[in-house]
C-alpha cells in the first residue's frame, strides 16, 4: 500500500499545485475519476496492450461527461499523464491524496465516527462540535455503524484514533486483569 502512495504523492501535488485557488472546484471531478478507474473492466481495457493510450483517454473522459462531470483542463491533463504512465489504478489513491491536500489547505479534516447505534442529525451535530475542540480543527463528519462496539463511539481523524467504546473498554480490562 505504501507503494501505491508513493507512486500518487507527485500526482496529487501537481494537480493541488497547477488548480490553485480553485483546489476544491476540480475535487469533485477528480472523484468522479476514481470512481471510472475503480472499475476492473476499464483497468482490463487500459492495461490491454492492443489499446492505446488515446483511446483510454477518449473512453474514460466520454464516460465522465456522459455521467454529467465535464473535466476541467488540469484534471484532464492530469489523467492523460496518469494514462500514459499507465497508472489508472492509482487514481483513487491520488484522488484520496488530493483531498487531503485539499483539505489541509482549507484547515478540514475528515473524521470516521463509528457507533454502535445510528447517531440522528442533532447528536451528530454535538458530536462533531466536542470532536472539533478535542483535535483543534473543522471536520467533516462521516457515521458507519458496527454493532460490534456495544456501545458508545470510535473515531477516526487522519492517523489519530479516540476509542471510547464498550469494546474497546472491556479489551482493556481485560488486558489489565490477565497482566
Amino acid at each position: 500500500m505504501a507503494e501505491l502512495a508513493t507512486i500518487a504523492r507527485p500526482y496529487a501535488e501537481a494537480l493541488f499545485s497547477a488548480a490553485g485557488t480553485g483546489a476544491a472546484g476540480v475535487k469533485p471531478q477528480i472523484d468522479g475519476l476514481a470512481q471510472l478507474a475503480a472499475d476492473a473492466g476499464l483497468r482490463q481495457f487500459a492495461d490491454s496492450p492492443k489499446v492505446a493510450s488515446t483511446q483510454v483517454f477518449d473512453l474514460v473522459a466520454g464516460i465522465a461527461q456522459q455521467n454529467g462531470l465535464p473535466l476541467d483542463p488540469r484534471v484532464a491533463n492530469l489523467l492523460r499523464t496518469v494514462i500514459e504512465n499507465g497508472r489508472l489504478s492509482a487514481l483513487p489513491e491520488i484522488a484520496a491524496q488530493f483531498a487531503m491536500l485539499v483539505n489541509r489547505s482549507s484547515g478540514v479534516s475528515d473524521a470516521t465516527v463509528e457507533s454502535a447505534f445510528p447517531i440522528d442529525g442533532a447528536q451528530l451535530a454535538d458530536v462533531v462540535a466536542t470532536l472539533e475542540k478535542r483535535f483543534k480543527r473543522k471536520l467533516n463528519a462521516s457515521v458507519t455503524v458496527v454493532p460490534e462496539l456495544i456501545g458508545g463511539i470510535r473515531v477516526t481523524v487522519g492517523d489519530e484514533v479516540l476509542d471510547t467504546s464498550v469494546k474497546a473498554r472491556l479489551e482493556q480490562m481485560k488486558v489489565a486483569l490477565t497482566a
